[in-house]
């Protein structure tokens, strides 16, 4: 398979990875809500993992879609392909139903991320499960960085070597949605926590400039998780390396 074709195989496993992990995240934010007194979003039919229940038609088809499509055809604003990004329909919370109105809303938000954790954690366990039961199939590329197209069509001829490969982009697709959501535009995570933490005579500006919000995640989303990426997968790897080593 040549490498511009494997590249799309693996961009469209990435966002089949990439609709499942934002589903985890909105639905731990709905079922958090949920928890903490705020049963809008059950009703909604949130707490589900059900994509359909979640799509925003920009952060979660067309956002992602110009990371997939955009380098195939030289665009590559929005990065090379070796990472995908999005974000899901708000999730509803009607913050008077919240017996502490600032720190349960910052535990509903915070549990978006959590999710996305739990998820890195589970493709690590996938790797290390699968590193010790058939070792022939590791890559022998460093696997925090971005995979080659000859390593993932290695990978891609095994049933255990697609597994290799769907914890590698589990890992990476759920770090990036977690440095994703640190930024502070909305309608991000880390906005609503900011928010919160604001003054009030502040929140009017903050407000006015949130409106901009999407055209700032649209040209400079992807560039800022980029450059942050490495320095996560690095962590997440080292981690490996030493539980590996140890067994």
């Amino acid at each position: 398979m040549q490498g511009p074709s494997m590249e799309l195989v693996v961009a469209l496993y990435q966002f089949a990875i990439l609709l499942f992990s934002l589903s985890v995240h909105q639905c731990a934010q709905a079922w958090m809500a949920s928890r903490l007194g705020d049963h809008t979003a059950r009703l909604e039919g949130r707490i589900s993992l059900n994509p359909t229940q979640h799509i925003d038609p920009f952060g979660t088809l067309l956002y992602p879609g110009l990371m997939i499509f955009g380098p195939l055809i030289g665009f590559t604003w929005f990065g090379n392909g070796s990472v995908l990004m999005g974000w899901g329909k708000p999730v509803p919370v009607i913050t008077r139903n919240l017996k502490k109105i600032t720190r349960d809303d910052n535990l509903i938000t915070l549990a978006g991320p959590v999710g996305n954790l739990i998820l890195v954690v589970a493709g690590m366990i996938l790797i290390v499960i699968l590193a010790v039961a058939v070792p022939a199939i590791m890559p022998t590329t460093a696997p925090g960085g971005t995979p080659s197209a000859d390593d993932n069509f290695s990978l891609l001829q095994s049933i255990p070597g697609a597994l290799i490969l769907l914890g590698r982009l589990l890992i990476r697709v759920n770090i990036g949605l977690i440095f994703f959501n640190m930024l502070p535009v909305p309608p991000l995570d880390a906005s609503r926590i900011l928010r919160n933490l604001l003054p009030y005579n502040a929140l009017q500006s903050y407000d006015s400039i949130a409106r901009y919000g999407a055209i700032l995640i649209f040209f400079l989303g992807s560039f800022l998780v980029q450059l942050f990426l490495p320095f996560g997968l690095t962590i997440v790897y080292s981690i490996l390396a030493l539980f590996l080593r140890s067994h």
